[in-house]
């Protein structure tokens, strides 16, 4: 059998195969991920990261790997507004013609250059060749194209260029600067009660990465044994936390790791807290947790009820979230029961319990530091899929609990139709109620405004965005 001719190489650079970087290519899957299933970046990234970590050879991960993959995944989401708009000025069609895993090569790419200390050429070359292993040659050209266009400026040439000037349009300008759409720059503006210098400070802080925090849950671990660990200083509001400078693995901490202490935002424990200490008029005995998963509230609620000799229920709809209460109460020293039940349907009598919490389901957007994808699935039609919810769990509850007994009602979400619109309305059909002021139950906490319910905020309080407002049945 004859020997076919070699076909002759065309002149030009030889062929080079592209340079795999494992980091830059898991947190492109990262962005798939978000982008494909609607998946949460902080679900999605440590599975990918463990599985990097366990590997041998090239691709394991250390830990400035993993922080590195950390950065580009959350940086890329946090600013994804604003690099679209960059992108946008830099491309000849319109962004929805660009294939998404175009522009999540093309966004990595832009973060690195312009919110990133990489050199702005090992930022454009790195991208090129991420492009080549997961896009192939051709579209690694256009991001070739692109990355080189938006490394002539940096981010504050760019803002000047691609955002509205404030004076015509402040909140699409504040929008475009801070990375929000507009209408949450807008809500968050109307909760804020205006100003420039606030709504600035506030959407500034949702791009920031968060601290992760600790509780020490009582009864079963303390501050000061969480304090031991390395990089481990106290919080700020609550005397059960503590904060994890950056560096901080909460899967280091023994006591996380045997459910004795749990990663709890302190926005989040102070409102536990101040159901707790609530006064009551009678008797301190049942306590229910009626929106219970995935559990970080109701762990504490568990473990402050056991040092009074109180039985909590922690009731939650969802059988799979049910079982992570259940996991973060397992331990628990006092009485607790955990099911799976509807709460405006509720398993159990009126006037049952003492106190009451309902931290109802909401539009996260008091979470968005650590959820930056949210802002940008959510929309305003939305909100009005929550208010009959958020509602109905409020009417139970009031309902839930005996006259002279209190009801907490929780919301991560600063937006007025979630927090203020909901308590007033379910008030006015509820004339046996008061409001109480809640301000006096977070002892040596600034800035709570005029009461009696309570708003935190990112930037004041360095905690997710959460509402509280506290009732008590009267008749």
């Amino acid at each position: 059998m004859s020997e076919q001719p070699r076909r002759p190489r065309k002149p030009g650079k030889p062929y080079r195969r592209p340079q795999k970087d494992p980091v830059r290519i898991l947190a492109f899957e990262a962005l798939r991920a978000v982008d494909e299933r609607d998946a949460y970046a902080n679900l999605v990234l440590p599975p990918l990261l463990r599985k990097a970590r366990e590997k041998e050879g090239p691709e394991k991960f250390d830990a400035r790997d993993a922080a590195l993959a950390t950065e580009l995944v959350y940086g890329t989401l946090r600013r994804q507004g604003t690099y679209d708009a960059i992108i946008a000025d830099c491309v000849d069609r319109p962004l929805r013609e660009v294939d998404p895993p175009v522009l999540d090569v093309l966004s990595l790419g832009v973060h690195q250059l312009l919110g990133t200390r990489i050199p702005s050429h090992a930022a454009v070359s790195a991208s090129v060749e991420l492009a080549r292993v997961v896009l192939g040659d051709g579209r690694a050209k256009f991001v070739n194209a692109v990355l080189r266009k938006v490394a002539r400026d940096d981010l504050d040439g760019w803002l000047e260029r691609v955002a509205p000037p404030y004076d015509e349009d402040p909140e699409d300008h504040l929008a475009v600067v801070h990375s929000h759409p507009r209408w949450v720059v807008s809500a968050l503006w109307d909760s804020l009660g205006g100003g420039r210098a606030g709504i600035e400070d506030l959407l500034a802080a949702d791009n920031e990465r968060p601290e992760v925090t600790l509780v020490a849950r009582p009864g079963r671990a303390t501050p000061e044994e969480l304090l031991g660990e390395e990089a481990a200083v106290p919080g700020r509001w609550s005397p059960y936390a503590v904060r994890l400078s950056e560096g901080g693995e909460p899967g280091a901490v023994e006591a996380v790791r045997e459910g004795r202490a749990g990663v709890q935002d302190e926005g989040s424990q102070l409102v536990a807290l101040a159901l707790a200490n609530a006064p009551l008029d009678g008797p301190d005995r049942r306590w229910l947790d009626g929106c219970a998963g995935p559990g970080g509230k109701a762990a504490l609620l568990g473990a402050l009820a056991a040092e009074r000799g109180a039985f909590l229920l922690a009731s939650e709809k969802q059988p799979h979230r049910a079982g992570l209460v259940a996991r973060a109460l397992d331990g628990n020293p006092g009485p607790y029961q955990v099911i799976a039940a509807d709460g405006t349907r509720p398993a159990w009598r009126p006037g049952s319990f003492d106190r009451v919490l309902v931290d109802v389901p909401c539009t996260g957007l008091g979470a968005l530091r650590r959820r930056p994808e949210a802002r940008w699935r959510r929309r305003p039609e939305d909100l009005e899929g929550f208010a009959p919810l958020q509602r109905g769990l409020l009417r139970s509850a009031l309902e839930a609990v005996r006259v002279g007994g209190v009801v907490a009602y929780a919301t991560c979400s600063p937006h007025l139709a979630e927090t203020r619109a909901v308590v007033a309305d379910v008030l006015k059909q509820h004339p046996g109620t008061e409001l109480l002021d809640a301000r006096p139950l977070l002892p040596g906490v600034p800035g709570l405004g005029e009461g009696p319910d309570v708003q935190l905020w990112p930037h004041v309080h360095g905690t997710d965005a959460m509402y509280l407002a506290l009732v008590r049945r009267t008749s």
